[in-house]
C-alpha cells in the first residue's frame, strides 16, 4: 500500500513538471520591447520584387535555406516575375533553374500550379485571403502566413522551426506542435508587436538563440528568458 502511495505521488510530481513553464503578458511585453529596439524594422531574408516572387521564393523555401533559395531565384525572376511569365517557362525549365534547391521536381510542378491557380482564379494577383492562398499548389498554413504578413502587413505568425523551438524555450508560447505555438503566440503577443513579431522572434532564432549553442551571453532577452540551459548565468 505504501508502495502504491509513493508510485501515485511520483506519477503526481511528473505529471506537474511536464505543463510547460509560460511567461506572463508583461514579460512578453518587454521580450518585443527589446527585439524591437535591437532591431526596428526587421525583413524577410527573402529575396523578392512583388507579392507573386515572395510566393513563390516561401514555397521554395520549404526544407531549404533562405540564402539557398535567393541564389536559385535570382536569374529565374529576372526573366520571370509573374505568373504569366514564370507559366510561359514550363516546369522543365523552372526545375532547371531551381535544381540546388532541395524537392526541386515537386517544388516545381507547385510553382507551375499555383502560377496556373493564379492566372485562372484571381487574374494573376495574389489573393489577400488564406484560404484562397491554401488552395494553390505547395501552398499550406506557414507559407500563407508569411505571405500575409510580408506582402499586405496582416499580424500572422508564420511559425518555422526557428519560432516553435524559441517559444517552447522562453517559455513564451510553449505548444506541442506549431498551430499550438501559433495560436499562443496570438493570445500573447501585444498587439503593437503584431506585425514585424514573426520576423524578430526568426531572426532571433537564426543569430542568437540557435539550436544547439544559443548565444545566450549577447542575447538581449536573457534575463527574461525561462530557459533551464543557458549557457551563461544571468
Amino acid at each position: 500500500m505504501a508502495r502504491d502511495s509513493k508510485l501515485s505521488k511520483r506519477r503526481r510530481a511528473k505529471k506537474k513538471s511536464s505543463v510547460p513553464k509560460r511567461l506572463n503578458s508583461d514579460v512578453a511585453c518587454e521580450i518585443f520591447r527589446r527585439l524591437r529596439a535591437n532591431d526596428p524594422d526587421p525583413q524577410s531574408e527573402l529575396d523578392y520584387v512583388n507579392p507573386f516572387t515572395l510566393l513563390v521564393a516561401v514555397v521554395l523555401s520549404a526544407q531549404a535555406t533562405d540564402a539557398g533559395v535567393n541564389k536559385a531565384t535570382k536569374d529565374l525572376f529576372a526573366i520571370a516575375d509573374t505568373p504569366k511569365k514564370m507559366l510561359a517557362l514550363g516546369e522543365d525549365t523552372v526545375r532547371d533553374y531551381i535544381k540546388t534547391i532541395g524537392l526541386f521536381r515537386n517544388k516545381a510542378k507547385n510553382v507551375i500550379g499555383l502560377c496556373r491557380g493564379l492566372l485562372e482564379d484571381h487574374n494573376g494577383g495574389v489573393p489577400h485571403d488564406r484560404a484562397a492562398l491554401e488552395a494553390l499548389p505547395g501552398v499550406g498554413r506557414k507559407t500563407a502566413n508569411v505571405v500575409l504578413n510580408v506582402a499586405f502587413g496582416e499580424p500572422t505568425m508564420a511559425v518555422d522551426t526557428h519560432i516553435f523551438r524559441i517559444s517552447n524555450r522562453t517559455g513564451l508560447a510553449p505548444g506541442k506542435n506549431v498551430l499550438e505555438v501559433e495560436k499562443g503566440l496570438l493570445e500573447i503577443v501585444p498587439e503593437e508587436f503584431g506585425q514585424h513579431a514573426h520576423h524578430w522572434l526568426i531572426l532571433h532564432g537564426r543569430y542568437v538563440c540557435k539550436a544547439r549553442k544559443p548565444q545566450c551571453e549577447t542575447c538581449v532577452i536573457s534575463d527574461l528568458c525561462l530557459y533551464d540551459a543557458k549557457t551563461v548565468a544571468v
